[in-house]
């Protein structure tokens, strides 16, 4: 075992080798599943993780959103960027740095097209060689006798090695995803000046263009999306287009049913366009509802608070809902879902 000290930092080389893998499909909520996923798989072929930034127009540090120990208790884990910075010269020195994909063809081409060059650049990372494969992440015998860490030190993964939506057995691994200081105090920030200790409802709304046009094809399947987190696609069930594309009766009934469980007078409502402020105002003016809506600069700051709502109510089809009712089930907190019963 080798250690080497920098900048105060210590990290001692892993024999069993190190895999990181590109964040590199859709928004956060599908980054969310493919990371839970990629987490399951590094800890099965026993090899670190190193944490990969999340990619929005820029590469995202791992940290500035979610905290690190947490993520030590089920798996050995390093910041990508601190080992490229600390490690990366004597473990994975430029001239032996292999891109791996899944692929008929013999090679990759790991950084064609955004986000994938962006991704690896920002992290500083060429690569030398490439290898395509067709091999099964199911099949962790096969990823460790075909590519041993003495030979591949790092396994650089195109992609996520997990597919989209997530396996029903990988959520569970939400209660390793935590929050960072900055995001808690951030959200805690705006519940404190807008609504501090009152109950309130959590509701995400998807009804921009692109939703719309999205939820065109799913009505009838048994899965689609993110879908899978109220029903497998084995249950028989059909989605509806009140389940991905919710009427605004449809809302405001729900709506209606989850003040009147709760006694909950602030709804706070997170969505791609409109926020119905006017139609709920409207609708329950009696009982002197406020609803706020802030459309905050960063997204992750809607999910910290829907998170701590009294109540959530999301969308069965989008992985942003999904990666809340994760959070959420953890802590046995309730959450229901337009047009699903």
């Amino acid at each position: 075992m080798f250690v080497f000290c920098a900048k105060e930092k210590q990290f001692e080389v892993d024999p069993r080798g190190y895999l990181i893998f590109c964040l590199c499909m859709g928004r956060f909520g599908n980054q969310a599943e493919h990371f839970l996923g990629g987490l399951a798989f590094a800890k099965s072929v026993d090899r670190t993780l190193l944490l990969p930034p999340w990619r929005t127009y820029k590469n995202v540090r791992f940290t500035d959103w979610f905290r690190f120990e947490p993520l030590t208790e089920y798996h050995r884990v390093i910041v990508a960027e601190d080992f490229m910075e600390y490690l990366a010269d004597e473990v994975w020195p430029v001239g032996n740095r292999t891109g791996f994909c899944f692929s008929y063809n013999e090679e990759c081409e790991m950084k064609n097209g955004n986000p994938f060059g962006p991704f690896w650049d920002g992290l500083n990372i060429d690569f030398d060689s490439s290898v395509g494969h067709q091999m099964s992440y199911s099949d962790v015998k096969g990823w460790k006798e075909r590519f041993p860490a003495d030979k591949y030190p790092v396994v650089a993964l195109k992609g996520a090695p997990a597919p989209f939506p997530m396996k029903a057995e990988h959520r569970v691994l939400a209660k390793y995803m935590q929050w960072s200081d900055d995001i808690i105090e951030q959200g805690e920030k705006y519940i404190q000046d807008n609504f501090p200790g009152k109950k309130y409802i959590g509701m995400h709304l998807r009804n921009g263009v692109d939703w719309e046009n999205a939820c065109k094809h799913a009505p009838g399947q048994s899965s689609y999306m993110a879908s899978t987190q109220c029903f497998s696609a084995t249950s028989g069930r059909k989605i509806t287009e009140d389940i991905c594309l919710p009427s605004k009766e449809v809302v405001l009934s729900l709506l209606d049913k989850v003040i009147k469980e709760t006694d909950a007078r602030v709804i706070y409502v997170a969505t791609d366009k409109n926020p119905l402020i006017k139609e709920i105002s409207e609708r329950f003016i009696d009982l002197k509802v406020e609803v706020y809506h802030q459309d905050p600069w960063l997204p992750q700051l809607d999910l910290y608070i829907l998170g701590q709502s009294d109540h959530f109510i999301g969308n069965c089809v989008s992985s942003f809902t999904s990666f809340v009712a994760r959070q959420r089930a953890i802590s046995n907190q309730p959450t229901s879902f337009w047009g699903f019963s």
